[in-house]
């Protein structure tokens, strides 16, 4: 058998097939349809997450810089004071002002942590709480709740 006629065979055979055995197909195509996407998609984020890695390397070089550059004119400004004062007093005075910064930083830091704790998502927790119960027959789903969540 030639390799046309036999494609022509299995395309009339596939063509002839029942309804049924269709049927009997389709998990086995959706199975190899959500197999394809899901390889399309493993290689898809691994090449963004290459380009993304790439970025993020050159912004914390880009970063490290900077901070060495600040370091730069810490040095300068100490300097600057110390042609009015002694060395020793400009680099404390430096050194003071920062500690002050660091102090007003980690409070706001600090008030701004407690504000979000605990951290656990309490809305979602209550609205699946309710769905439960709504689910379950124990409750009923809120008024404000009804045709507002799609």
């Amino acid at each position: 058998m030639t390799e046309s006629t036999r494609a022509d065979s299995i395309h009339h055979a596939k063509k002839s097939r029942s309804l049924f055995g269709l049927l009997s197909d389709l998990p086995g195509l959706v199975t190899d349809l959500v197999k394809g996407e899901i390889e399309l998609l493993k290689k898809e984020l691994i090449a963004k997450a290459k380009v993304f890695g790439i970025g993020a390397g050159l912004i914390v070089g880009a970063l490290l810089f900077l901070f060495l550059m600040l370091l730069c004119f810490i040095g300068a400004g100490i300097f600057a004071l110390s042609l009015v004062m002694p060395g020793w007093l400009a680099a404390l005075l430096v050194g003071a002002l920062f500690l002050v910064i660091a102090a007003a930083l980690g409070f706001l830091g600090y008030t701004q942590i407690k504000k979000g704790l605990p951290p656990l998502p309490k809305n979602t927790i209550d609205s699946v709480k309710a769905d439960i119960k709504a689910v379950r027959g124990v409750g009923r789903i809120p008024r404000s709740d009804v045709g507002g969540r799609f």
